[in-house]
């Protein structure tokens, strides 16, 4: 049994999510997985003419009408009906779609920039899903076209950092990877030290022992995941880091932890943030 049984595909009818829908087919072939649609409306979306003309009641039993008749003929060829569930929910789209995943969703795919998420990535629909799931969510800002890579090109580049959240992430990425036959490499990133021409030598000693901390925190994570990943140690801006390793890489998919700030409102950290704002390539935030 795979450890992604069923996928959530949020969707609002944009462009974006029209092209997703190909990368969305894809990823469920190759899990095995089913795929749910989800459309999200407002049921008080009303002007002040309707209100004058009919009851509130009658206006959202209306807006449920229009949504739902727009889900069940949206991407029928590529998600048939019968195969494929349609959820309707109204109210705030990411409490919903959040709300709907705690049920039975091992993944959810959604596009960082369609409709309503284009005014702001982070700010708005996709950053208050990232925040509140607690499933694994895959993003891309693939605007106007998604086209999936050759079934063969399996490429997953997993971001491991040194802390208690770490062995989780790389085993996720480990047992996933090898669910759908991939190739898998680990890249940590060691953000860069001031440098002062005084403590060149000193800095350049630390930088040694800190890269040797880290292949050392990483081998054991290994051992304890049962991995065998390549390892790139690399210094500097750690988004950077990561964007040019998977563009050299060639990434299907970046694979790293929702780490949220401190404190007791559930906000991601600007890391992550930065991450799925700017990545080129896929982003598999667990």
């Amino acid at each position: 049994m795979g450890m992604i049984k069923n996928i959530l595909f949020p969707v609002d009818f944009s462009q974006s999510c029209v092209a997703m829908g190909a990368y969305v087919k894809r990823t469920a072939a190759l899990l095995g997985a089913s795929v749910s649609l989800i459309h999200v409306f407002d049921p008080n979306g009303h002007s002040g003419l309707e209100l004058s003309v009919r009851t509130l009641a009658e206006i959202a039993d209306e807006h449920l009408e229009i949504a739902r008749d727009r889900l069940d003929s949206f991407l029928q060829a590529e998600f048939p009906r019968a195969q494929h569930p349609r959820l309707i929910a109204a109210g705030e789209p990411a409490t919903q779609i959040a709300d709907t995943a705690r049920c039975s969703f091992d993944l959810i795919i959604m596009p960082t920039h369609a409709g309503s998420f284009q005014r702001m990535l982070l700010g708005s629909t996709t950053a208050n899903v990232l925040n509140n799931v607690d499933c694994p969510v895959l993003t891309s800002k693939h605007a106007d076209t998604v086209t999936p890579r050759p079934t063969g090109h399996r490429k997953w580049l997993c971001a491991i950092g040194v802390d208690h959240n770490s062995e989780g992430i790389l085993r996720y990425a480990h047992l996933a990877s090898l669910e759908m036959h991939g190739n898998l490499r680990i890249i940590h990133a060691i953000p860069a030290k001031s440098e002062l021409p005084l403590q060149l030598d000193l800095d350049q000693r630390m930088g040694h022992e800190d890269r040797q901390r880290a292949h050392e925190w990483i081998d054991d994570l290994q051992r304890r995941v049962g991995s065998q990943a390549p390892v790139r140690i690399a210094g500097g801006s750690v988004k950077e880091s990561l964007l040019e390793a998977a563009a050299e890489f060639e990434a299907d998919v970046i694979v790293m932890g929702r780490r949220h700030r401190p404190g007791a409102h559930r906000r991601l950290s600007d890391l992550t943030y930065a991450v799925v704002r700017d990545s080129p390539f896929p982003v598999l935030s667990v």
